[in-house]
């Protein structure tokens, strides 16, 4: 049942499931039962999110109390009924997987009873990974003091107490920020358990720029080819099914879009600190048309660009299953592997090896930042070209074809109009007109054609990077939490309130994200550049030839007048 509020204090949201309220606003709750201190509903804006509880007022009847105070309830306690609470997805990032595919059926003969879609739902987190807290116990064990009051600043308060230590650096209020979801904040607290063998490893090394993943020892290309439909159940469902071949073993497997959809979650799921690049999104409708085929095939061969260029994601063992594995059963439980590797979120950071090479945090923090402006300004001109060029493709197909059908269907009148004087008319002329009229008819038909040529690509292009930006500010996130737990662990041990030990511990730590998160913007740039080179190349070279075509179908007729 929503509830009428105001607000006590100003607040300023920090990321994207937070909203801002200010002192004395109108507000909905809707339920008053909060979670770790935070309610969820609707400012006078008409704003969704979670903002604190202490900070407002639930305003009742005359004949109840005025106002309810949250600051005093201890986590667990009916005030604390996560049970109740279903965290909100964010906004910001893609879902691919949680829709149904193109149909509903189960995987045909490469299934087994454990599906995606059967996995239990938990708070997407970072760059959509499911929540960590079923794994990291111990990165929840959130407990305030009964009597402990918020301060009404901006700046929220973290825990002042823990269950496992004495002083420790205080954990995050907001369980729905990206840094906890996502289990960094237990990563760089030191609350991951160690695993006794890590059978993958994952180094970082110096480069030319700065950190760089290294590379893959055996790297490889996968086409993507023949989108051929098929049925099943005597043809009651209907799929279509991609040739892939890995240019590593020469020999192609066969999948369809909701195996690329299992393969995209298990990334999701794994990989914290990597920009994962979007599927091609899904349509309810028309997904055997033509059109929507070959614009699928494209997109997903950009996509297999991406992943197969990436020294990371390329070497994970269920991409590599996903594009080699023929057999039924040795698919199933590869599949299931994959399902159950423990070497996922937080527990991934685990195994990167990063250089020994000194770093100082506040030139990480500026380099950083500079890349979060950057991305920022490449997100809102990627934007800019995607909706000038979809208008483009959009005059193509429409405005251009019709305004020189028109011109070439008044030049056909004109020598239509001179046939009516049969004495002083000019069979030559007026054919040379007539075929002028065709000329340009058929001028405006290569228009309406061209975008398959040049604009498509450019908008599959920009689509991919919309994806790939749209992942960096959660992933930004994660490391300005990392910077921030280390700015105050070094402030409580300078206290004598933590061990100097424990507090470069969280500094190592924080160092593996940082370098992490570096080594992904530099492969970003370096694919960056290589892209929009072949992108603004292959546009130009087809700008070229396109009026190239234009210019022999004019001068073919303008031949047509010489001998008058």
């Amino acid at each position: 049942m929503a509830l009428k509020a105001r607000a006590l204090y100003n607040f300023q949201s920090e990321n994207k499931e937070e909203i801002s309220i200010q002192e004395n606003e109108e507000l909905v709750i809707f339920s008053e039962n909060s979670l770790d201190g935070w309610l969820q509903g609707q400012n006078s804006r008409g704003e969704t999110g979670l903002f604190p509880a202490s900070y407002v007022e639930i305003l009742r009847s005359r004949s109840g109390s005025n106002y309810t105070d949250y600051s005093s309830s201890p986590a667990g306690s009916p005030g604390h009924d996560s049970s109740f609470y279903t965290a909100p997805p964010n906004p910001g990032i893609s879902y691919q997987g949680s829709f149904e595919d193109d149909d509903d059926d189960d995987w045909d003969d490469w299934d087994d009873a454990c599906t995606v879609m059967e996995e239990p739902r938990s708070a997407p987190g970072t760059n959509g990974h499911p929540s960590p807290s079923v794994q990291y116990p111990a990165a929840y064990g959130h407990h305030q003091h009964a009597g402990y009051h918020p301060k009404p600043a901006l700046e929220r308060q973290d825990s002042m107490s823990s269950s496992k230590r004495g002083s420790v650096v205080g954990r995050n209020l907001n369980r729905f920020s990206c840094f906890v979801r996502s289990g960094v904040e237990a990563f760089i607290l030191g609350d991951v358990p160690l695993m006794s063998k890590i059978a993958e490893v994952y180094c970082i090394e110096m480069g030319s720029k700065g950190p760089q993943w290294r590379a893959n020892p055996h790297p490889f290309i996968c086409s993507v080819e023949d989108p051929t439909k098929q049925t099943k159940f005597k043809g009651i469902k209907s799929y279509i099914s991609y040739k892939l071949t890995p240019s590593n073993i020469n020999s192609p497997v066969y999948r369809r879009y909701k195996h690329f959809d299992w393969l995209y979650n298990r990334l999701l799921h794994k990989f914290t600190v990597i920009s994962v690049p979007h599927l091609p999104e899904k349509q309810a409708t028309g997904r055997f048309e033509e059109d929507f085929i070959e614009k699928r095939k494209r997109r997903l061969i950009l996509w297999m660009d991406h992943m197969t260029s990436h020294p990371v994601l390329s070497q994970y063992e269920g991409f590599q299953h996903f594009l080699c594995c023929r057999d039924e059963k040795q698919w199933k439980l590869g599949k299931r592997r994959a399902e159950k590797d423990e070497m996922v979120g937080a527990s991934f950071l685990l195994t990167i090896q990063i250089p020994t090479e000194h770093q100082d945090l506040q030139d990480v923090e500026d380099r950083v930042d500079a890349f979060k402006a950057f991305s920022k300004k490449m997100d809102d001109s990627v934007l800019q070209l995607t909706n000038v060029a979809s208008e483009l493709v959009r005059k193509h197909v429409g405005g251009f074809r019709k305004e020189f059908q028109k011109l070439g269907n008044a030049f056909q009148a004109i020598s239509h109009s001179f046939h009516m004087d049969p004495p002083y008319s000019s069979d030559a002329l007026n054919n040379a007109i007539s075929h002028t009229g065709k000329t340009y008819e058929t001028v405006g038909e290569m228009f309406a054609e061209q975008p398959k040529n040049d604009l498509f690509l450019m908008l599959d292009t920009l689509s991919l990077y919309q994806g790939l930006l749209s992942n960096f500010p959660d992933i930004i996130h994660l490391q300005k939490g990392a910077f921030a737990k280390v700015k105050e662990s070094q402030r409580m041990s300078d206290e004598g309130r933590m061990d100097q030990e424990e507090a470069d511990g969280i500094r190592k730590r924080c160092r593996v994200v940082g370098f992490a998160l570096q080594a992904e913007m530099n492969h970003f740039h370096e694919r960056r550049v290589a892209d929009f080179k072949r992108m603004m190349q292959s546009y130009l070279k087809q700008q070229i030839v396109f009026y190239q075509r234009v210019s022999q179908q004019l001068e073919k007729t303008l031949r047509m007048y010489d001998n008058l």
